[in-house]
């Protein structure tokens, strides 16, 4: 039932949308409660009281933060339809290993792009290409991170591509021309339709990021 599972999230969240094409996936019908991250619902600060952040999935009335742990959640919950997670435990450890890099690593960086400027975005430019030629390198000759089938890390990255658009428009670069390999998986992510659903419009989040940087007085 639909409000058994309440995700709370943010329209351009790459961290929510990993959680939406989770539950896409999995085919599992849930409310979706849009969130002011300016003015933060009650509810979010009762049920993130340690964070205060999105996303958070709801499941009977209890909550699950963190997106990584969320898609974990859901892929052992609804487990009758497209694992996400390996069964081998070593795989499964490669498949944490490389989702855990993306948020380290790639994440900040990718901010750094559209929100620094000089020196500074060039430096952000070429960390973010290095980060990703090292996920060409872990992704090889496969279709997918997960091998044949879409997974875990796949879930995991994606929701980025969308902000792709705006990454090379502020920092006036082409990620194609470095990384072609993961432009290619990415527009075969896109074919799956609970992923290309579950992803804003790229220049939506481009003017999305137009407003930010007025907030912030990036220039």
């Amino acid at each position: 039932m639909a409000d058994e599972v309440v995700l709370m999230s943010f329209w351009p969240s790459m961290f929510g949308n990993r959680v939406k094409i989770a539950l896409a996936l999995k085919g599992v019908e849930y409310e979706f409660k849009e969130e002011n991250l300016r003015d933060k619902s009650p509810l979010l600060l009762e049920m993130n009281p340690i964070n205060k952040k999105i996303p958070v999935l709801v499941h009977k009335g209890k909550p699950i933060c963190e997106s990584l742990l969320i898609v974990e959640y859901i892929d052992e919950v609804w487990n009758q339809k497209s694992p996400l997670l390996p069964t081998d435990p070593y795989q499964k450890s490669q498949a944490k290993f490389w989702a855990d890099y993306i948020d380290k690593k790639f994440a900040a960086t990718a901010k750094e792009i559209w929100s620094t400027n000089g020196e500074e975005q060039e430096n952000a430019k070429k960390k973010f290409i290095d980060i990703l030629k090292v996920l060409e390198g872990e992704l090889g000759e496969s279709p997918y991170f997960g091998g044949d089938q879409f997974g875990f890390v796949d879930v995991a990255l994606i929701p980025f591509y969308s902000w792709f658009y705006a990454y090379e428009t502020f920092g006036n670069f082409s990620i194609e021309e470095d990384c072609p390999k993961i432009v290619a998986w990415a527009n075969k992510c896109m074919e799956i339709e609970s992923v290309a659903q579950s992803l804003p419009d790229p220049k939506k989040v481009y003017e999305f990021v137009s407003v930010i940087k007025g907030w912030l007085g990036i220039k």
